[in-house]
């Protein structure tokens, strides 16, 4: 959290605005001091440093969020928003994230649309959580949906624009969550990269990476991977100095995160591409060059205690409402003693089991294929987390583009131009705006 020297500063500034736009110097009607002045949730808020090529003026806002939006009594917490402002008749683009604010420069479809932006950080990822500690039993997609209704509500008088949530990844899950939950925030909800999985091993993803890719660069996967597993014991002395050197520690046990991440390995190849298959090593490959080339796709502190640690929101919520993946460990028993299908329950918080409810994802997919109108959904088609991807239904207008090889970074100036174009078409038809299709850079 800020320093109690920093909170100061912050609710004195909050207070000078606000006496300074009530007491009518020069803040005329419609103005940034305004918006800001007239939102009474907020704890503090700063200016800080924007995208001058888009936005006017950029500040930092912290919302008094209620711990439980159906009971006040619960308590508060902080939530972090940076808000962007380039003018009151543009669009606003919702970016809605699935753990921290990473960045709040403009997004793709903020500079698709030329819009202003609002960037609403998940409830209880870095500053946005109670002090002391995480009161899990409110981390669930209503409260955090209710979040960014809130947020929404309390800017939605100003802007008279088209408005439209954005979000990649778990932030494009929630993006889909929010839109179930307040349909009518929004005209236009897309969700990227995102992934709706009915339960806390969606066995669909293990299917997915037999069949994705060509036979041979799948060949080329399992071999280094098997390559991993018969050299284990020479390998070992390397990941011991691996996590030394980085201060790594795994409550498992350093055998155990050797085997979890192998296992990782071909998700995550597939998921961030940005190789060939050619560029994977052989059994030719010296210990050094296997090891080298194994924690650049896969690292290791995903596993890690205090990687975990800092996304254990995201694994609490994978294991009880939205959904994982896990690792086939079958066809690996040559290998492995233990040959349970591993799963992200070492991932809970203290005290905590893994127990899934697959209810609210049944919920968001009745809804999906009833109601979800104006959905525009954006996939890579080797993308593991695609193996889970939404299936518009033909009862409503909403529409899913797959990116031909597509990994998680896919967006929608990834796509072919021919591709492009049709979402482009989309989103002018929904918005009643026109897009230019620009040269790839």
């Amino acid at each position: 959290m800020k320093s109690t020297i920093s909170k100061v500063r912050l609710a004195l500034l909050a207070l000078t605005l606000v006496a300074f736009v009530f007491a009518g110097c020069n803040s005329k009607p419609g103005s940034v001091q305004e918006v800001l002045a007239r939102i009474s949730s907020i704890d503090s808020l700063k200016q800080i440093e924007g995208d001058t090529t888009l936005f006017a003026e950029t500040w930092e806002l912290w919302f008094s969020m209620p711990l439980d939006h159906k009971n006040h009594k619960a308590g508060k917490f902080p939530l972090r928003v940076v808000y962007n402002h380039k003018d009151f008749e543009s669009p606003m683009v919702i970016a809605i994230e699935g753990y921290k604010i990473y960045s709040h420069w403009a997004t793709e479809p903020a500079q698709l649309l030329n819009a202003n932006q609002i960037n609403i950080e998940h409830r209880f990822f870095e500053n946005s959580r109670p002090k002391d500690s995480i009161p899990w039993q409110y981390l669930n997609i209503y409260q955090a949906a209710t979040d960014h209704h809130t947020v929404i509500k309390s800017f939605k008088p100003f802007y008279k624009g088209k408005w439209v949530a954005t979000g990649i990844s778990k932030g494009g899950q929630a993006t889909i969550f929010h839109r179930y939950f307040y349909p009518n925030d929004v005209d236009v909800s897309i969700p990227y990269v995102a992934p709706l999985n009915s339960s806390s091993e969606d066995t669909r993803v293990y299917s997915f990476l037999r069949a994705v890719g060509t036979p041979a660069c799948r060949d080329r996967v399992r071999a280094f991977q098997e390559e991993l597993f018969k050299r284990k014991e020479d390998l070992m002395p390397l990941l011991e100095q691996h996590a030394s050197e980085r201060d790594y520690t795994f409550g498992f046990g350093l055998s155990r995160a050797y085997d979890v991440n192998v296992l990782e390995y071909s998700f995550a190849f597939w998921q961030w591409g940005g190789m060939e298959c050619t560029e994977i090593p052989t059994a030719n490959a010296t210990n050094s060059e296997l090891f080298s080339h194994w924690t650049s796709v896969a690292p290791f502190d995903f596993i890690e205690d205090k990687g975990i640690d800092a996304i254990r929101p995201y694994f609490y919520q994978a294991m009880t409402q939205i959904g994982s993946y896990g690792y086939e460990v079958e066809p690996w028993s040559e290998y492995i003693d233990d040959t349970t299908n591993i799963t992200f329950d070492f991932t809970m918080p203290k005290g905590h089991m893994a127990q899934f409810d697959p209810e609210p994802m049944k919920d968001i997919n009745r809804w999906i294929s009833t109601r979800a109108n104006n959905m525009l959904y954006i996939y890579g088609e080797y993308d593991p987390w695609s193996a889970t991807a939404v299936e518009p239904s033909p009862n409503t207008n909403s529409i899913s583009f797959v990116n031909p090889m597509g990994d998680h970074r896919t967006r929608i100036h990834s796509f072919p131009d021919d591709m492009r174009q049709m979402i482009y078409d989309t989103l002018e038809e929904w918005l009643d705006v026109e897009i230019e299709l620009k040269p790839k850079d």
